[in-house]
Formats: C-alpha cells, structure tokens, sequence
C-alpha cells in the first residue's frame, strides 16, 4: 500500500527528531513536532494523534528498517546515531531489480522513439552502482532541495492519463488570495528547475500554471473532461524555449551576433533546435539565426549572455534588449564618492 503524502512528512520529521543527539525525545515531544510540521507544509491544524504517531514508529521499522528504541520506558532515540531513513540502503533484491530493468532501458534508448532517455539511463546506471558497490555517484544533476509542487506531479500525470478534471486551488505571485476553479489537464512540462502543467480551465484557451503555486488539488469527478484536440504538445513546445506561449503566437526569423569567448559555447549547445549559423567571422565571433517565438524565457536567456550576445534582428525585440540592459546599468551605476 503506497505511503501517503501526510505519513511521509511525519515519518522525515520523527526521523529529524531523532536524528538530534542534543535532546531526548518523548513520544509527546514527537506528537508536537509532527503536528507542527503538518501545519507548516499541509495548513493543517487539527494536530496528530498519540496513536498514529506510535503507528509511524512501527512503520519506519518496517519500512527502513529502522533502529528506533525506547530508554528510561520515556525517550525514543536511533540504536544506532549515524542512521537515517533518507539513507536507508535498497535491499539486494531491489538493486538487483534495477539493474534489469536498467538493462532494458539501456537497449531501448537506442531506439529513435525513446531518444533523450541516455542521461536518465546513465543516472540509474550510476545509481545501481553506488549502491552495489557503496562508492561515491559520478553522476550529478541540477536539482532543488526546496522547490515547491513535486507532490502534485504525480496527480496531475494520472489525471492527465485518466482524462479527468481536478479542482485546482492556485495564487499567482500577483494575487492576493488563492482562486479556486476546475481545471483541464493536458501535458506537464519541467523548465529551468520549475514544473508547469498546460491545460484550460473553462473557456480559456490553453495556459500554464506552475506547480509551485498550487495550494491544493483534488479530483473533481462531477466534471466532465474537456479535451482539446487542438493541442497537441509535441508541436506546441517545438517552436519555443520555456513555457509562455499563446495560441496566437507565431514563429519569427531571429538574427543574433555571438562574441568570441561565447560563440563555441552556444554552437556547442544550441539555444534551440531551428539555430543555424549564417557566418563564422575570422575573430571568432559568428552570426546566427533561429525561428522562434519570442516570450519572455527567451529574453532571459539573451540577457544572461549580457555583452557577448547583440541581436540584429527584429527590431522590436532589439528595443527590449536594449532597454533591460539600460535598466540593468541603472542599478548597477557606481556612485563617485
């Protein structure tokens, strides 16, 4: 039976408890801390119950293992101090599970239709071996300890499978207070770090939401599905870079100058799959171009090259450059004192 989302924030907050030598913890204590962290992630204010947290504690040894004991019949300590369920190893059978099905990946990632599956493979593969062989991982990936809206992933990706609706609770970093309002899923998109997930609500035509700013989600079976044949993902994100996208958008010819010290980086990792160079000048420098639709991810993207990127054309989009860079000056003027 998969563990719920609240169990799991009680088991990592008992297991923080007790992996804090510099206090002896009750079963109270514990009951504290777990309803605390409930309402600090969840909002949830109806506290936890003696007897759950003690089913907690027998989980975690059921489920990692756990070396949790009792001492003086009051405080809850770790047998062991070094252990913790965010370490807890994979037992033989799970590694070696992996390592099969690690073995089919690999042979279907040869395959046209399971292109861009390499790196997942090869950070598995890394993974089967660390734990194996309980080396140090060679593999490293970008990744945010903090990032808000993971747990919603897993929902969205079923509803958008099942063709449900969800009730979606959401506050844009402009609102005041959250809205609440029934919510199409279509496609779930992952940019620069931060989820999105594309779908309509109602009339609207097709917008993103961020996962980070969603207070709550739930099934919404009353509410019949409402697809849009007319989006279709694959060709949607093929003419962009990020997430902003409006139906009305078109493509436009883009014309950009890349400095010296910046060109190899950006012909060795397009910005986007239209580039093609048009000249390579003999100082290095080169000129190149991309049909794209111009939103502000690629404006960022631009601006992070700050003076070893010039756009030549369209005009409109030289204008926005050149009045961030102002802008950007302004701030960083140095006063003569």
């Amino acid at each position: 039976m998969p563990v719920s989302k609240n169990a799991l924030i009680r088991y990592k907050t008992i297991d923080g408890c007790l992996q804090n030598h510099y206090r002896r913890w009750t079963l109270e204590n514990l009951i504290d801390a777990c309803s605390d962290a409930l309402y600090e992630f969840e909002g949830r204010d109806d506290g936890v119950s003696k007897r759950t947290v003690q089913l907690d504690i027998q989980n975690m040894r059921k489920l990692y293992e756990a070396p949790i004991k009792v001492i003086d019949h009051k405080y809850y300590i770790y047998e062991d101090p070094e252990f913790s369920i965010t370490e807890s190893p994979l037992s033989t059978q799970d590694v070696e599970k992996m390592g099969e099905a690690v073995k089919v990946l690999r042979q279907l990632s040869g395959f046209h239709e399971f292109a861009g599956m390499q790196g997942i493979v090869s950070r598995l593969e890394d993974l089967v071996h660390v734990t194996k062989d309980l080396s140090r991982p060679v593999i490293f990936f970008d990744k945010n300890d903090q990032l808000k809206g993971l747990e919603f992933i897993e929902p969205l990706h079923a509803a958008i499978l099942g063709k449900k609706a969800v009730r979606m609770t959401y506050q844009s970093f402009r609102a005041k207070i959250p809205n609440t309002f029934i919510f199409h899923p279509y496609a779930l998109k992952e940019f620069n770090n931060r989820w999105f997930i594309f779908g309509r609500r109602g009339k609207k035509d097709i917008e993103n939401l961020a996962l980070d700013r969603i207070v709550d989600l739930s099934e919404a079976p009353d509410t019949p599905y409402m697809e849009d044949p007319d989006f279709i993902p694959e060709q949607w994100f093929a003419d962009m870079v990020g997430v902003t996208k409006f139906r009305s958008d078109k493509p436009e010819r883009v014309v950009l100058w890349a400095a010296p010290g910046d060109a190899p980086y950006i012909r060795t990792k397009p910005f986007h799959s239209s580039q093609r160079i048009l000249e390579l000048q003999e100082d290095g420098s080169m000129v190149f171009e991309l049909y794209i639709i111009i939103n502000r991810e690629l404006v960022r993207l631009l601006l992070g090259f700050a003076e070893g990127i010039k756009v030549i054309s369209p005009r409109k989009l030289v204008y926005t450059m050149h009045n961030h860079l102002k802008k950007g000056v302004e701030r960083y003027s140095l006063e003569r004192r």
